[in-house]
């Protein structure tokens, strides 16, 4: 079958499986369901509401909200309109919101479920026209009810391939962000084949919760139901995840690193890492405790979890294992749809790896240790950007992600570190942080680590603790520090030791600016806001942020 746009999809179960519930919504503890008959009939008064506003074809529409049913509704309305949807993070600030709207020339926003409603939507300026979903307190110039007032637009237009679908804005980990050109071609193959070598069908049920403004969420989450017919559920909020993960029980589930810790953490925050590992060896007991824990954590139907944004602890693979859950990890970028490589099937003796490449992608490892990727998949372009658009692409159409890696006999790759990230001590030795940072998170206690060190002799680790391990005994958790810091030197060379592990007494969060919305440090931000820290000599081995 020829590749088809979301459109063609939406048209497909319009037809075929107008009944089958799509969306599941909860608003104050009730479940909306939508089926596609419903939610096409919304697409198509959104889109009415679009085309009545007479804007040129192809604007540039945003989209700023937590995710929703009626972020999915939008996205292809604006389709429908023959626009192009730029999405903002829903964390956004009012200089990041600013930016995009002004970098993309977006003449109308969509406002949906925020915690700063009122702050983020005086960012917006005035003259750029608002539109608001169906919660409380969005100031705007037409409500979600007026806009389904439309009579629906009920043509079928097939968009162009090589069209622009969207404008995806990065994390913007350093600098303003970059708007990444996708076209319906990039993103369609990458949603389809997606589907494809993750045996996604309409029979699985996913939760989608990460920010739909992130290519990963878009393309592997909202991108395939599209053409898997999966059906999608939505958090209330992060208060109520445990009850609606456990009233949807996803088949897929793909969370990143942090999150895990913490689902880690809540897990042993009831039964203590001896008891577990305990009963987890008693034959017929084990199997009943890990039942129960995948039960508590909603995630006793799942065939499939994943990983991905950043590194994870093997450590953390090898706990979730013993109690029968299977984190593939997988890596992909904006730049790429997301679609680069994956650890499906599932193996225990490639922890460590992000997996093999996917079916049409080509990847290679450059002199200088640079992954580089090739594929349909790849983004068109920097919006507005050439320079940066010519830098990032080599001569051959290769993609330079920025990434180090190295490709094993059986074609799985491991990432080694970021080139940008690698820094120079005062020795002049170079230190690639991310591995050694992967090693110290197998410490169930530390949430969050960065290892840094430019202008030191030794590099150190700054780290936060868990919620949980912050309760502990002082003593206890210093031990199980200065452990760690003996294993980790123990497998480094002699100039990448570190020198001491910094306890950090203010958590990195997405507010106060130190973690991207996808939860990965800011490195470079770290590394300034701490410089007098950091470069405080002491002859001790674990110290704490005064």
């Amino acid at each position: 079958m020829s590749l088809q746009t979301p459109l063609e999809m939406m048209y497909h179960w319009e037809d075929t499986t107008p009944q089958k519930v799509y969306l599941k919504q909860p608003v104050n503890g009730v479940v909306n369901s939508y089926t596609w008959a419903q939610t096409t009939d919304q697409v198509r008064r959104i889109a009415a509401g679009l085309i009545a506003l007479n804007l040129p074809a192809g604007s540039h529409i945003a989209l700023l909200s937590k995710n929703c049913a009626e972020w999915f509704i939008t996205d292809l309305a604006i389709m429908l309109a023959g626009h192009v949807s730029v999405p903002i993070y829903s964390t956004a600030g009012q200089k990041t919101i600013q930016y995009v709207l002004k970098h993309a020339s977006c003449p109308v926003i969509f406002v949906g479920k925020l915690d700063d409603t009122a702050e983020q939507v005086a960012a917006i300026p005035q003259d750029v026209i608002k539109l608001a979903f169906p919660y409380p307190d969005i100031e705007a110039d037409q409500q979600w009810d007026t806009l389904l007032a439309n009579e629906p637009y009920m043509e079928r237009p097939v968009p162009q391939m090589d069209s622009t679908m969207t404008i995806i804005y990065t994390s913007g980990s350093t600098g303003n962000p970059k708007g990444v050109v996708h076209t319906y071609s990039s993103i369609s193959w990458a949603a389809s084949n997606s589907r494809n070598e993750l045996s996604v069908n309409g029979n699985d049920r996913i939760l989608s919760y990460l920010p739909l403004a992130h290519i990963t969420e878009r393309v592997m989450v909202e991108m395939a139901s599209f053409y898997a017919n999966t059906q999608i559920g939505f958090l209330e909020s992060l208060a109520t995840f445990n009850r609606d993960i456990c009233y949807l029980k996803p088949t897929l589930f793909i969370s990143v690193p942090r999150l895990w810790t913490r689902f880690q953490m809540g897990v042993l925050a009831n039964m203590p890492q001896k008891k577990l590992d305990f009963l987890l060896k008693i034959p017929f007991v084990g199997k009943v405790v890990a039942s129960k824990i995948r039960a508590k954590l909603g995630l006793d139907e799942a065939r499939l979890c994943a990983s991905g944004s950043a590194p994870i602890s093997p450590a953390t693979l090898k706990w979730f294992l013993k109690v029968g859950v299977n984190i593939s990890e997988g890596w992909g970028m904006t730049e790429n749809s997301a679609y680069g490589t994956c650890c499906v099937p599932f193996r225990a003796d490639k922890i460590g790896s992000i997996g093999r490449a996917y079916e049409g992608v080509d990847i290679r490892i450059a002199d200088d240790g640079e992954i580089q990727v090739k594929g349909p998949c790849n983004m068109k372009e920097y919006y507005l950007e050439p320079d940066k658009t010519a830098e990032v692409f080599t001569e051959d159409g290769f993609l330079r992600t920025g990434d180090k890696g190295a490709i094993d006999n059986d074609g799985y790759l491991k990432i080694t570190g970021r080139l940008k990230e690698i820094f120079k001590t005062a020795k002049g030795k170079y230190i690639a942080p991310v591995p050694i940072e992967a090693v110290i998170m197998g410490n169930s206690s530390v949430e969050q680590v960065c290892v840094t060190g430019s202008q030191l002799k030794q590099p150190i680790a700054l780290v936060v603790l868990s919620e949980e391990a912050a309760k502990q005994d002082k003593g206890r958790i210093e031990k199980s520090l200065l452990a760690t810091l003996e294993s980790v030197n123990g497998g480094l060379e002699s100039h990448a030791v570190l020198d001491r592990i910094v306890i950090m007494k203010d958590d990195w969060t997405v507010e106060n600016g130190l973690l991207t919305p996808t939860l990965k440090i800011k490195r470079h931000l770290l590394e300034e806001k701490y410089d007098a820290l950091i470069n405080t000599h002491s002859n001790e081995r674990l110290i704490y942020q005064n």
